[in-house]
């Protein structure tokens, strides 16, 4: 079974090769997919080959061959081209972030909610309020509430399905439940994305890798920025 990136780019080269005779550039395919580098580019021509669905032709510039097409692709109907972003979906809960994959439909009504970029340490999140970048993310995705997106940055959330470079969604809250992931302002001057647990007078940070340490703090050292609502990552 084909990944929806790699259902998109073949169809891309179908297309293109019907219409004009020769297969895209790698620029070509790496604009229509909106990727941000040609590497993911070759990545999936690379899978794409070694499932049989493609040849790379030697000694020729730009030289692909179709060699089968998935029952699923309909070159000739629906355009597949629309991002379709994979989500897992933030229920939340003290054993663990229960997820699951679904395509979002962007058919339906969205929000631009602001896109404030890494997790920075030394600056609260209040501080890049100013910023202008947003994020168009469905209705459904969110629900009520002021939410903002962080772009993932570490591996310390990995074993939470959580990684490198993934979008959070985060809902704009200072009060979160035993065992939510959250964004948690240290001493006003440190960011971080960790799981929250409260004990008497005391707040542990948890990572989600084992090689990390379970940081512990007081109760004035944290104030909860917000708590996270669903995970964006794009393949």
């Amino acid at each position: 079974m084909l990944t929806q990136k790699q259902l998109q780019l073949l169809q891309f080269i179908s297309r293109r090769q019907k219409s004009s005779g020769i297969s895209p550039s790698f620029d070509e395919m790496k604009i229509a997919l909106g990727l941000k580098s040609k590497s993911g580019i070759h990545r999936l021509i690379t899978n794409l080959e070694e499932r049989g669905f493609i040849r790379k032709l030697p000694h020729r510039a730009r030289a692909l061959e179709i060699i089968k097409l998935p029952d699923t692709l309909n070159i000739e109907g629906q355009d597949h081209m629309g991002f379709t972003p994979n989500v897992i979906d933030g229920g939340l809960s003290s054993a663990g972030l229960q997820t699951r994959e679904e395509t979002v439909n962007l058919k339906e009504d969205i929000t631009s909610i602001p896109f404030y970029g890494k997790i920075a340490a030394g600056l609260p999140i209040e501080a890049l309020s100013d910023q202008s970048e947003t994020l168009s993310v469905p209705n459904s995705l969110i629900g009520p509430g002021n939410h903002y997106a962080l772009r993932v940055e570490g591996d310390s959330m990995i074993d939470a399905g959580i990684f490198d470079g993934d979008i959070a969604i985060i809902q704009h809250t200072e009060t979160s439940d035993n065992g939510s992931i959250v964004v948690a302002l240290i001493d006003d001057n440190e960011s971080t994305l960790k799981r929250i647990r409260k004990k008497g007078q005391s707040i542990a940070l948890e990572p989600a890798n084992k090689a990390y340490k379970t940081r512990i703090f007081g109760l004035d050292q944290i104030s909860i920025q917000g708590k996270l609502k669903a995970i964006i990552r794009s393949y």
